[in-house]
């Protein structure tokens, strides 16, 4: 009886010692574990540390030997422009100014700032060190215009005149305080398109109107054409389907299809040559017609003589330094 007893108290001390064992191995085992989490903390609280101020260094030294050092201030702005804007223009609208540190300046805003404009076809700027600026710049150049009647809040009516270019953008006539020289095409010679929905001129914005692309596409054909130099073209009327109608200088009226502008100018000249020869100019052709066009014709002396003006000159290039 007594050894049962003895035998019972002593499986209880070997548990209770089993576990007293066990919770000092987990105790051990807690008390690394946090001093290996208290050890990687402090790693990267001093590797973050570090980095700050590392950063903080950087950027001190790059603010006080780059971005404001008077070395570095823009002393000079190279504009070129390749179309007819005043140079003082092109700054005013890159929004530059002289003593601006060079590091400092945002070039992709200086670009954007300057493509926003509709009379901007693209921009680039470049720094050259130690303190200039470059900007190059290549303008929209207008080929044709539309006059859009609008009501005035008193009464009568004024003519809003909008510009576009050959890919067909949409710009606004540019103050003569705006031009450092003279337009190739004076805007009055520019011809004149009617018939164009004027809720689509938006200045900066594409008119992809299909009527208003081959009016644009066909202005400039006649540009490169026998024609050029010969006869006006003044007006090409897109409102009647499928068709484009151009009156010239000389009150003649040339109805083009839609395609295939160079072969249809080619016919208009080849009549336009005879008509000369017989001393009568034309009053109406349909080129859309493929065979046997149809063709009235006028007494040459009917009518005033229309000298071109609609002929392009070639640009010049413009620096300022």
């Amino acid at each position: 009886m007594f050894r049962s007893k003895r035998k019972s108290k002593n499986r209880r001390l070997g548990r209770t010692q089993n576990v007293l064992h066990v919770k000092l191995r987990s105790s051990q085992l807690r008390a690394s574990r946090i001093r290996l989490l208290a050890l990687a903390l402090s790693v990267s609280l001093g590797t973050v540390a570090g980095l700050y101020a590392l950063w903080r260094v950087g950027e001190w030294t790059l603010d006080r030997f780059v971005y404001e050092n008077p070395a570095f201030a823009i002393q000079t702005v190279d504009v070129q422009t390749d179309g007819v804007i005043a140079i003082d223009q092109l700054k005013g609208w890159s929004g530059v100014k002289l003593g601006q540190n060079l590091f400092a300046l945002d070039l992709g805003g200086v670009k954007r700032a300057l493509e926003l404009v509709p009379r901007i076809r693209t921009a680039s700027v470049e720094r050259i060190l130690p303190g200039t600026l470059r900007l190059r710049v290549a303008e929209r150049e207008p080929v044709a215009q539309v006059n859009i009647p609008r009501p005035r809040s008193g009464g009568g009516v004024d003519l809003v005149v909008y510009q576009l270019d050959a890919e067909g953008y949409v710009l606004q006539p540019l103050d003569p305080r705006q031009r450092a020289a003279p337009a190739a095409v004076p805007d009055s010679d520019l011809a004149l398109l009617l018939g164009v929905d004027a809720s689509k001129l938006q200045p900066g914005r594409r008119v992809e109107s299909v009527p208003v692309q081959g009016a644009l596409h066909l202005i400039n054909a006649f540009a490169g054409s026998a024609l050029a130099g010969t006869v006006e073209l003044r007006r090409v009327d897109v409102s009647q389907p499928g068709v484009l109608v151009v009156t010239s200088g000389q009150g003649s009226e040339i109805t083009f299809g839609l395609d295939d502008f160079d072969r249809q100018l080619l016919r208009w000249w080849k009549v336009h040559e005879e008509c000369l020869k017989l001393n009568k100019i034309i009053g109406m052709l349909d080129l859309a017609v493929a065979d046997n066009p149809p063709l009235r014709v006028m007494e040459a002396g009917l009518l005033p003589q229309s000298i071109p003006k609609n002929v392009k000159l070639p640009r010049t290039r413009k620096k300022n330094v």
